[in-house]
Parts: C-alpha cells; sequence; structure tokens
C-alpha cells in the first residue's frame, strides 16, 4: 500500500511537474518570470494561464457545430430537389395522359341584301343611317327622275284615247246617225221603186213596138242601180241599228288593257324610285349620298338580317363525325365574351360541304397516311341574338379523342 501511494504519488508529481512546464512555458512566450520570485508564485501563474488557453478548445467543437448544420442544410436542399423533380415529372405524365383539346375557330354570318335601283335617277333624300333597324315596306330612299313623270303622263293620254274609241264601239252610233241611215235608205228605196215602174212601163212599149230596145235597155239598167244603192243604204241602216261588231269591240279592249299597261309600268318605276325595304333587318352600309346620278342596278344600300344567323367552320374529315347533320355544339363568341364570363352558344349543324382541292392536306410520302379533305360546316345558333354582326369569330374546342374513338 505504501509503494502504491508512493507511486500515485510520484505520478501526480510528475504530472504536476510537466503542467507547470508546460504553463511554464507558455508564460515565458507571452510575459517574462522574473527568477527571484518564488515557486509558488510560478504555480499560480500557470494556473491563470492555464484558464487562459482554455476557450481555444472551446471554439474547436462550434466549428463543428456549423459544418454540420452546413451540411443537413445541403442534405435537405437536395431532397427537395428530389421531391421536385418527382412532382414534375408526375406533372408532365399527367399532363401528357390528358386527351390534347383541338381549337377550331368560325366566323358568324349573316343573311344580307343589297338594295339596288331599278330605275336611273338622281337620290333626292336618304331617309336612313347605318344601324337603322327598318321594318318590311319601310321608305329608305327617295329619288327624283323627271323621265318616269314623263312617262306617267303620256300613259295617261293614251289610256284616255283608247278608252274612248272602246267607249264609242260599246255604245254604237247616235239615234241622230241612225236616223240619217233610215232616212237616205228610205229615199234610195223610193229612187227603186220608180225606176223599177218605169222600167215595166217601157218594157210594154218596147214589146207593142213604140219604144225602142235601148230605151228600154237603160231603163232596166236604171232599175239595177237604184236596187243595188237601196240594198247598201239598208245595209248601213242596220249597221247603224246593230253598233260596233265583237271584234271591233275587242280590239279597243285590247288597246285599253295596253295602254293600261304602259300606265302601270311607269307608276311602277315611280314607286321603285322610292325604294323601300324588302326586308325587315338592320342598314349595314349606306353606298350612296343625296344629291348622286346613279343608274339602273347599282347597289345603294346594305340590310343584314339579325334573324339569320350561321357559324361557317373548316372542318377536316378527322374530326367531321363531331359535326353531322343535327349534331349540336358549343361555341364562344370572343367579341361578347368578359374576362369573368365567356359568352357561349349552342349551335346546331344544317349543311355540311366540301372546299375545293386547295383545301386538302396531302401526305408527302406513304407512311404519312392518306389524303385528308376539308369540309365546310354550317350551323345555325339555338336562337339569334341581335348582338351578333357577321364576322365575328367563334371559338369551337374538340376533342380528338372521340374521333379516334368513333373511327374504332
Amino acid at each position: 500500500m505504501t509503494e502504491s501511494n508512493n507511486e500515485s504519488g510520484d505520478s501526480r508529481k510528475l504530472n504536476d511537474s510537466d503542467q507547470s512546464a508546460e504553463s511554464s512555458s507558455s508564460h515565458n512566450e507571452q510575459t517574462p518570470i522574473d527568477a527571484t520570485e518564488p515557486t509558488e508564485s510560478v504555480v499560480d501563474t500557470a494556473d491563470i494561464n492555464q484558464e487562459q488557453a482554455a476557450p481555444p478548445y472551446k471554439r474547436e467543437p462550434a466549428k463543428a457545430d456549423k459544418a454540420a448544420m452546413i451540411k443537413k442544410v445541403i442534405l435537405r436542399l437536395l431532397v427537395l430537389l428530389v421531391l421536385a423533380a418527382i412532382a414534375y415529372g408526375l406533372y408532365k405524365s399527367s399532363e401528357h395522359n390528358e386527351p390534347e383539346v383541338i381549337t377550331l375557330q368560325g366566323q358568324m354570318q349573316m343573311q344580307e341584301t343589297s338594295i339596288a335601283a331599278k330605275v336611273p335617277g338622281r337620290i333626292a333624300k336618304i331617309m336612313v343611317t347605318e344601324g337603322d333597324a327598318v321594318t318590311v315596306g319601310q321608305q329608305l330612299i327617295e329619288m327624283d327622275s323627271p323621265e318616269i313623270n314623263a312617262k306617267i303622263n303620256q300613259a295617261r293620254a293614251g289610256k284616255q284615247m283608247a278608252q274612248s274609241q272602246l267607249d264609242k264601239a260599246e255604245n254604237g252610233a247616235r239615234p241622230q246617225e241612225i236616223a240619217q241611215a233610215k232616212a237616205a235608205w228610205q229615199a234610195n228605196k223610193a229612187a227603186s221603186d220608180l225606176a223599177e215602174n218605169t222600167y215595166q212601163r217601157v218594157n210594154r212599149l218596147y214589146e207593142e213596138g213604140l219604144m225602142a230596145r235601148q230605151k228600154r235597155d237603160e231603163a232596166y239598167a236604171q232599175y239595177l242601180a237604184t236596187q243595188d244603192q237601196t240594198e247598201a243604204a239598208r245595209l248601213q241602216y242596220d249597221l247603224a241599228m246593230e253598233g260596233a261588231r265583237s271584234e271591233d269591240k275587242t280590239a279597243a279592249s285590247a288597246q285599253v288593257a295596253q295602254v293600261d299597261a304602259q300606265l302601270e309600268e311607269a307608276l311602277v318605276a315611280k314607286e321603285e324610285a322610292n325604294l323601300r325595304s324588302p326586308i325587315a333587318g338592320i342598314v349595314d352600309n349606306v353606298i350612296v349620298n343625296a344629291g348622286e346620278v346613279i343608274g339602273q342596278g347599282v347597289p345603294l344600300l346594305t340590310l343584314v338580317n339579325t334573324n339569320d344567323q350561321w357559324v361557317v367552320l373548316n372542318v377536316t374529315e378527322t374530326y367531321l363525325n363531331q359535326f353531322a347533320i343535327g349534331q349540336r355544339f358549343m361555341g364562344t363568341i370572343p367579341a361578347l365574351s368578359s374576362p369573368e364570363k365567356p359568352y357561349t352558344k349552342q349551335f346546331t349543324v344544317y349543311a355540311t360541304s366540301t372546299l375545293s382541292d386547295f383545301a386538302t392536306w396531302r401526305p408527302t410520302n406513304n407512311n404519312d397516311g392518306f389524303d385528308v379533305r376539308t369540309f365546310e360546316v354550317k350551323a345555325r345558333p339555338s336562337a339569334p341574338d341581335r348582338r351578333i354582326r357577321s364576322g365575328m369569330s367563334v371559338v369551337v374546342n374538340i376533342n380528338p379523342a372521340l374521333a379516334n374513338q368513333s373511327q374504332e
């Protein structure tokens, strides 16, 4: 036991001596020590220096903690990057799995009617402006045409003359004319009777040999002449009593009808000069101005029928099965839409027709498939809207998956 205690005491002494040596060396590097000072002061100085040297040993664990924190942050960033890459991959895969939507752009159209002049003339007044709503029969333009007025007056004068001829034919001769014809007939009849009696007397004298044959022949010729005159007078009297014959009456009636047609034509021309609307709609464009002289058949303004609307789409035959006759689809009109509320309308297909060869897609080689033609599809809205104008775009979205299913 004593030996062990001595060994432990010796070991402590050695350790103390080593520590004092280390402290003394460090202290000697910092502050010089006087050799005359006692040993206890040296020991105290070593303790103090040991306490002052302790902080450098405490900074090493802080550096280790900082490195560990940096490693954790980097690890977390790597994990976040991996998760982001996985999420992006899932998003792209789901995006590829979703069916692609095909967008078609059509155009609205409305029935347009061009109003043209049927007769030449000068525009006196324009009674409508662009955007006005008009009804059937409403006057649009008033024209001034002196030529039409002259034709109307001429036709009216011709009608009066033809009508008088017809009245004369229908009414017959006047009573005075009938009496005159009768008197002429009676006079010729009396002369004929006298000539007959004269001829008989001369003939008896001729038979008795008292009268020459020449005298008898002259009396006979006079008798025949008076008979013919009497017959002519009688016929004239009968004609006056009967009036005009049916053919003359028919001719006079036809003449009156012809003049009536000419007058009606002139009046219609005057009416056409004052242009009226043939349909109910909206004035789309006014082409002429007041005071201009226009010719026959020249368009003056354009009307649109807002109740007759349709959309035109150009669709390849790949998706034509989604636009069969009678099929309905939804379309969006951007011109009437707002960011908060799009303007959608239901359309019904009523006509399809193929376009020309220039609208045909042709493959460049045999592996690309076959020729794909383009068709023009026309569809009417479920209910017309007066706000819709010709030329507005219509956007239609279709699902190509439905086309593939139908082909299968």
